[in-house]
């Protein structure tokens, strides 16, 4: 590729109510943060047709798929609602699905983070917890419903992607979750995991296909500069395009 990687990312929705207009808004960090890994961002709205979306991810050289504070539906995922969850409004979970969906078909360049991170294990075929207190009653804190900038230390498997991005020693990192991965997606391997055996990242064992899932925040505030190291590497992985992506856009140019 010629230039500097176009990195899709997904946004926030809030429908309409009394006398407020639907709207769409998404954190600065990840456009700032792509931006600084050197490529440029392109925010995408949730699509109502599939047709459009494909012709977005054609233009694209990689997708950042990111959460929110609220939750997908666990109903959505045939488990059952806990009192936590507070459930994303449903034109934003059914676009994040199919650009999820679409990402996977195409092998796009994928870094999906912490609600994100959740969302494409499931659509790989994996499940989730739909509460870390209920999951793991012992589980070291997740999520500080008053302080944004906890933080936790993560394990980090020898030998994986996570290993080559921090390298070894102790590294701590933000946390505000409490939905979780439970079973892992079969193309996916372990990255890092809490000492309490929460996985915190993932990462595809085909070596076609970057993806990245972390289940903290390199694009906040609350980042230590460390994390930006998590972009980079997503960003090396999208200056080259994938095979699939190759034969996809051949396909809309016939």
């Amino acid at each position: 590729m010629t230039g500097k990687p176009i990195i899709g990312v997904n946004c926030d929705f809030r429908p309409a109510r009394n006398e407020t207009v639907a709207l769409s808004w998404i954190n600065s960090g990840y456009y700032d943060t792509i931006s600084a890994g050197g490529g440029i961002p392109i925010i995408a709205p949730p699509y109502a047709e599939d047709n459009d979306l494909k012709q977005f991810l054609n233009m694209v050289d990689g997708v950042v798929i990111g959460g929110c504070k609220l939750d997908y539906d666990p109903k959505a995922m045939g488990l059952e609602t806990h009192p936590a969850t507070r459930v994303m409004p449903q034109r934003r979970e059914e676009f994040d699905r199919r650009l999820a969906k679409m990402a996977y078909d195409l092998k796009i360049p994928v870094l999906a983070i912490g609600g994100g991170m959740q969302l494409m294990n499931v659509i790989c075929g994996g499940t989730l917890h739909v509460d870390l207190v209920e999951a793991y009653p012992r589980a070291l804190q997740h999520r500080d419903s008053v302080e944004d900038t906890l933080r936790h230390v993560l394990d980090i498997v020898p030998g994986t992607r996570m290993d080559d991005i921090y390298g070894p020693g102790e590294i701590r990192v933000n946390s505000d979750h409490h939905m979780a991965v439970d079973q892992l997606a079969p193309p996916f391997k372990v990255g890092a995991t809490t000492p309490d055996g929460v996985i915190e990242a993932y990462e595809t064992i085909d070596e076609d296909w970057y993806c990245l899932g972390v289940q903290f925040h390199p694009e906040n505030e609350s980042a230590s500069a460390l994390d930006m190291q998590v972009i980079d590497s997503f960003m090396e992985a999208c200056k080259e395009p994938t095979p699939e992506l190759l034969s996809f856009a051949t396909g809309r140019a016939a």
